[in-house]
């Protein structure tokens, strides 16, 4: 214990001195000798989940070239690119030169990712000299000219190594079906989205009583534990929603209320669309769901409730049940521009990067999250993501352009149309007349859930609110929270007028995901 706390004396009075001279080593660098209860906290304060994400420092194609960056470890770093044909092929391969230099310190180091469409592959340099990364033969034609025309892209892992592992330490727990991955989330979205978790005075269920729902009334769900409470943090961060997940009730001519979900796990483990009986989805809510769901209610106004053909949405919700669903569209309804969509250090470099990896890890998977949809957009079938990227740029265009391509209601993919949670509501809100006049220009598929949770369909008038709403909590939301320990708080809630072509060029930056008037 002696030798720690001198260790972090030594950080201490090195933190505070200038030197003349490259220190032999950053604060940073000596942090993980230290005890966990001294490191960790401060290890937290410098790295977080997002610095996992690399960013684009540039792209090598020729010696000519004159691509220099500053790294987190080498503050002075340069590439370029030399063709050759050692392996004797029909178009040869590529010696990556990396010259870095100027560490801000002897024990630091740079973590980089490499890619072309066809390829990826990662290195990290220590030393102070020029480094090489061999490609001895290009995958083809395709790959040859497109590093040719466009350069082998770089990537830096800007917290370094061990900010990345700090980094993946801060991801990991977001994933746990603990306290620990709860507290997690809570911390990150916090942290990063700028979000409150304000405690609710107990009971934290409500009493429901069903008669009070209608056929039309949103269910808006956060979750914030376990794998979903994860993936629904991520989703939340990327595109400002305050909820995750969305469901739909319906009564039939019986009486009997229902639930329409897209996203419901069936005995095998898919996700589908389905249509369920209320008490079973409550009771599953209450009883099953590990995720610690908080729900809130959100009923429609009368007049909306009054046009709602509830003919046309059963027709709708039957005709989609037991379909799978829709993965496709999820990472175009949050990408409507250029660059002011993604949260630092995301950008269109970045995705194309991570579509990439995974391509190469998961490609059953690939194709079913975007490879079909960037097809659409390009009018083409059947190009996976290398042919994809190649084919943009042959079109004169980039991918970051080809992102912000709307998605398309009437886009039919291998399985069907692309319906995830909120594209399965707000098309069923558009068969029951709630968008009319303008349904016929509306994109739902575009939609978030913010941008649904923001319509001006639901109630304004709190008087008018069930009895039950809200019950013994002492901020009266305009809508009904009925689970959850945290309020749950819907910026910009019931606010938004349907528009032609809603949605569609949307910017949406964190913290505060400001928009412009017409958005």
């Amino acid at each position: 214990m002696k030798i720690a706390w001198l260790l972090l004396l030594l950080l201490v009075s090195v933190s505070v001195q200038v030197w003349a001279l490259k220190s032999p080593f950053h604060p940073r660098d000596v942090l993980p000798l230290l005890p966990k209860q001294l490191s960790w906290p401060i290890l937290n304060r410098l790295h977080s989940a997002v610095d996992l994400l690399p960013v684009f420092v540039g792209a090598a194609s020729s010696p000519d070239d004159n691509l220099k960056w500053k790294g987190a470890c080498f503050y002075e770093n340069k590439a370029w690119m030399v063709f050759h044909n050692k392996s004797g092929t029909q178009f040869g391969g590529g010696t990556l030169h990396l010259k870095v230099s100027n560490a801000h310190s002897w024990t630091c180091m740079d973590l980089y990712i490499f890619a072309t469409p066809y390829r990826v592959t990662w290195d990290y340099y220590f030393l102070a000299r020029e480094h090489t990364l061999e490609i001895k033969e290009w995958e083809g034609k395709a790959e040859y000219e497109y590093v040719k025309n466009h350069g082998l892209s770089i990537f830096l892992l800007q917290a370094g190594m061990l900010g990345t592992l700090q980094a993946l330490w801060e991801v990991f727990p977001l994933f746990t079906n603990t306290g620990w991955g709860e507290n997690s989330n809570i911390k990150f979205l916090e942290k990063h989205m700028g979000a409150s978790f304000e405690v609710r005075p107990q009971p934290w269920v409500t009493n429901v009583s069903a008669d009070d729902i209608h056929s039309g009334d949103f269910l808006a769900v956060s979750k914030i534990r376990g794998r979903w409470g994860a993936f629904e943090t991520l989703e939340k961060w990327v595109s400002g929603a305050y909820a995750g997940h969305t469901a739909v009730c319906l009564r039939d001519s019986s009486g009997k209320l229902w639930v329409g979900e897209s996203g419901h796990e069936n005995e095998k483990g898919e996700d589908i669309i389905a249509v369920i009986p209320w008490e079973e989805w409550w009771d599953f809510e209450l009883n099953n769901d590990d995720s610690n769901p908080h729900i809130a209610l959100l009923p429609l106004h009368p007049a909306l409730r009054a046009r709602f053909n509830e003919t046309a949405a059963w027709e709708y919700a039957l005709s989609m049940a037991g379909k799978p669903y829709g993965y496709h569209n999820m990472i175009f309804s949050w990408i409507d521009t250029l660059n002011e969509n993604y949260p630092p250090p995301l950008d269109a470099n970045v995705v194309a990067c991570v579509m990439t990896i995974w391509s190469q890890l998961q490609p059953e998977y690939a194709a079913n999250m975007w490879n079909e949809a960037l097809n659409k957009r390009l009018g083409t079938k059947g190009l996976d993501l290398s042919e994809v990227l190649v084919e943009v740029e042959k079109r004169g265009s980039s991918f970051d352009e080809l992102l912000t391509i709307p998605e398309q209601d009437d886009w039919i993919y291998s399985d069907g149309k692309s319906t995830s949670c909120i594209a399965f509501i707000l098309e069923m809100y558009k068969e029951a007349g709630l968008f009319d006049p303008v349904a016929s220009s509306v994109q739902v598929t575009e939609f978030t859930i913010k941008d649904a949770y923001i319509l001006n369909f639901f109630e304004n008038n709190s008087t008018r609110l069930p009895k039950w709403c809200n019950d013994g909590d002492t901020v009266k939301l305009p809508y009904c929270q009925i689970k959850g320990k945290y309020r749950m708080d819907l910026p910009g809630y019931n606010t938004m007028q349907p528009y032609p072509h809603m949605n569609e060029r949307c910017p949406s930056l964190p913290p505060k995901y400001s928009r412009p008037q017409n958005c």
